[in-house]
């Protein structure tokens, strides 16, 4: 990885040691907030704002003496976010590695699985403490944004240790700040009760939140950037160098190498989950084939797992012989045929807490 574009990124250096609430743009170097939502500041210098114990539960720094806290979801929509200036606006077509640490606070009601990054071109001074929505952003006179929704496939929910939320994002080229919040307003955000939470701080504060702390945020250039792949969503895809002998279904090395470009894919989109088939020629029963074909998208669907994609993401099936793509009455042809397709498409999710 290349070097960091976010200055002061785990929020040490400070104009002031904090001494009260909400005054995370005015204490801290380098940073801002993008609406007037009052993001909190802590540090260790500090005896009112300081930690690990603080007005809203109980958490040490991840690196270095000090760390954000912002309300990612309040009664009407309040919310808070932060703002970093990018030493260098990014390089169009350029493959970046964006990364930050989060815990959930004792005293939140929610856990949540939505936070988006916002780039933008300009620094953003919004005059409202709610919701920064899309339609907002659209008003926006003379400002070029980007929203990029982090997909997760968990609810961010751990208020013991802190998660690295990672993502990889291919510049524009015109992002000069970044800011991270929630973009949705209650009504959309997905959340769930936390579990195995620890114990609830008092609190002076009305309605359900969700609050959490922040450290170490980072934008890097990923080092020996290989193409980026991307597939289109609900279309049948081969594998196509995914083939079998006859009446085979192990996998070469050829082969591995690239499913592994679709887990690789995957993983960075865990929005998407796949549905793999597997096919055969027409040598054999049609009870057969269809036993066979069901082994080959098996193989391919364990190998996914074996790397590492979740297994609620994945669905296979075998359809026998009865999509040929090619001529089987050649060798050439049942070659062809004795494949597997996958589609991606988007994750269909129940709807939570309406």
């Amino acid at each position: 990885m290349g070097q960091n574009l976010v200055v002061n990124p785990s929020f040490e250096d400070h104009k002031s040691c904090p001494k009260f609430l909400s005054n995370f743009s005015s204490d801290i170097k380098d940073w801002s907030t993008p609406s007037r939502g009052t993001t909190d500041y802590f540090h260790s210098c500090s005896e009112n704002m300081g930690m690990p114990n603080n007005f809203n539960g109980f958490q040490k720094t991840k690196f270095g003496e000090a760390y954000a806290g912002l309300y990612l979801y309040a009664p009407n929509d309040y919310r808070e976010y932060i703002q970093a200036k990018l030493t260098k606006t990014l390089t169009k077509g350029v493959l970046y590695r964006v990364s930050f640490q989060i815990s959930l606070a004792e005293a939140s009601d929610y856990a949540l699985k939505d936070i988006f990054v916002l780039f933008s071109d300009h620094i953003l001074k919004i005059a409202t403490d709610k919701t920064l929505s899309k339609s907002i952003l659209a008003r926006l006179r003379d400002v070029k944004t980007y929203l990029v929704p982090i997909a997760a496939d968990k609810y961010y929910g751990d208020s013991k240790k802190w998660t690295l939320v990672s993502f990889e994002y291919k510049a524009k080229g015109t992002e000069r700040y970044m800011s991270i919040g929630n973009f949705k307003s209650n009504s959309r955000t997905r959340k769930v009760k936390p579990k195995n939470i620890g114990p609830r701080p008092k609190r002076k504060q009305k309605g359900l939140v969700s609050y959490y702390y922040l450290d170490m945020v980072s934008i890097e250039k990923v080092a020996h950037e290989t193409e980026l792949v991307s597939y289109e969503l609900d279309k049948p895809h081969i594998f196509k160098n995914v083939l079998f002998d006859f009446d085979a279904y192990t996998l070469s090395d050829v082969s591995k190498k690239e499913i592994k470009r679709v887990y690789e894919y995957l993983k960075n989109n865990t929005q998407f989950q796949i549905c793999i088939s597997g096919h055969t020629d027409d040598q054999g029963t049609i009870f057969y084939n269809a036993s066979l074909a069901r082994k080959r998208a098996k193989i391919v669907s364990d190998y996914l797992m074996e790397l590492g994609l979740p297994r609620t993401r994945i669905t296979w099936q075998g359809k026998g012989g009865a999509f040929p793509i090619a001529d089987n009455t050649s060798e050439a042809g049942r070659k062809q045929n004795r494949r597997v397709e996958f589609v991606i498409s988007q994750k269909v999710e129940p709807e939570l807490n309406k």
